[in-house]
């Protein structure tokens, strides 16, 4: 019988992030489908609230490292610590969120107990009485299932795959697990974050709505001339106003290396495409962009999907919006921003 481990870490306030409880979710299904054992494994600085608003999950164990060595991420403690907890569990499949600091680790950690990992996780199920795992391969382009003999078979589940677990908070008291620390592991200290002001932020991957900006903006506009300051106004305040995401398309974002005129807060971490990032918002709205199949194949989980462009012909116009504006993105927007700015 298969016994399943949730393996998270905390954040600053003791809590779980919404990808944490998206990954429990998913291991609560397949505990279910394979009738398996399952085990709860926290780590961090606090770890006590989080356990307590999972205490319903149903797991027989729940187990922690925690401690002010564990309260900032840092690979050899970290390591140490899920090591740990792995071991502690006797885990044969372990689910773990596809955060930054667990994406460090979980390499290390599969290879010190002698285990197996699998990344861009997007789905886990019951075939045949064995758990089947689907994920993503060649940058999100071709999506495979597979199943694993070897075990411990540690799952990295991509954020937004799967429904957040929900329950009513309860009281639980973890097991606590000992992760030696020598001092060689405390070599690297955290002296402080650097984090952009918020309205600065344009990558927000909880926004309600993702905003494309292409190519269009920094084009000659109705009167013959350029206006990429103004472009530049009219998106900022339209993302201040909405608190939306920011995306670009590559051909915007290849501008900056090919010196010509683009929007300075746009780099390629914004790009949205077969080369760029697959976001997860309920809505999306596009804007001065073709909407070639090398961009929409980005906007595959996006769940309404909106486009502005002058061209009735574009590529947006042939069953990949939900709805087409034919206008000037540059009058629209900014006629949003006044109304965004009145209420």
């Amino acid at each position: 019988m298969e016994n399943i481990l949730f393996l998270a870490h905390t954040e600053a306030d003791g809590t779980l992030s919404k990808a944490a409880l998206e990954t429990l979710g998913a291991a609560v299904e397949l505990k279910q489908a394979l009738n398996a054992a399952l085990v709860a494994a926290l780590y961090g600085e606090k770890i006590q609230p989080a356990a307590h608003s999972i205490s319903a999950c149903g797991a027989q164990r729940f187990l922690a490292v925690c401690g002010e060595d564990f309260a900032q991420a840092r690979h050899a403690t970290d390591a140490a610590a899920c090591e740990a907890l792995v071991r502690a569990s006797g885990a044969t499949i372990v689910f773990v969120a596809a955060s930054s600091r667990n994406s460090r680790v979980v390499g290390a950690v599969a290879h010190r107990v002698h285990g197996c990992v699998d990344t861009h996780v997007t789905d886990v199920a019951a075939a045949s009485g064995a758990p089947a795992v689907t994920r993503w391969f060649y940058r999100q382009r071709i999506e495979g299932s597979l199943t694993r003999t070897q075990r411990p078979w540690i799952l990295l589940l991509d954020p937004g795959s799967c429904s957040p677990w929900q329950d009513a908070p309860g009281l639980s008291t973890p097991e606590l697990i000992d992760a030696p620390l020598p001092d060689s592991l405390r070599r690297t200290t955290v002296r402080g974050t650097v984090t952009p002001p918020v309205d600065q932020q344009t990558i927000r991957p909880d926004a309600d709505l993702l905003f494309v900006a292409g190519a269009g903006w920094t084009k000659k506009q109705k009167d013959g001339q350029t206006h990429v300051p103004e472009a530049e106004t009219i998106i900022l305040d339209f993302l201040r106003n909405s608190k939306a995401s920011l995306g670009g398309s590559k051909s915007l974002v290849d501008l900056s290396g090919e010196n010509q005129s683009t929007l300075r807060f746009m780099s390629h971490l914004n790009q949205v495409g077969q080369t760029g990032a697959t976001p997860r918002h309920p809505k999306g709205l596009s804007t001065c962009c073709h909407g070639e199949e090398p961009h929409t194949v980005g906007w595959r989980f996006i769940g309404e999907r909106r486009a502005i462009n002058l061209d009735p012909s574009c590529g947006w116009a042939r069953g990949k919006a939900d709805v087409l504006y034919i206008a000037d993105a540059f009058d629209v927007i900014s006629k949003v921003n006044a109304l965004l700015s009145a209420r």
